[in-house]
């Protein structure tokens, strides 16, 4: 499966948010989540600047990180 799923698990468990609270901020399932974080299923392209967008209501430093673990660029890249 793709990147979205590994880089929102690696994210999920560095910063101890539940897969359920970025459900309830995205208004999906937790089962939806699931999908994604287990690589089940890969998000749709739309669903990837959703996750960006719940994961900044919730830490903005883990929302950078998902966003440059998909992207596959440094922190740097950012300045």
């Amino acid at each position: 499966m793709g990147k979205a799923g590994k880089a929102l698990k690696k994210v999920l468990e560095t910063h101890g948010i539940s897969q359920n609270r970025l459900a309830v901020t995205m208004g999906v399932s937790r089962t939806t989540v699931n999908q994604w974080f287990n690589e089940t299923r890969d998000p749709l392209a739309e669903a990837v600047s959703e996750i960006y967008k719940a994961l900044r209501q919730i830490n903005e430093v883990a929302a950078e990180e998902f966003i440059n673990l998909y992207l596959e660029r440094s922190p740097q890249d950012n300045e």
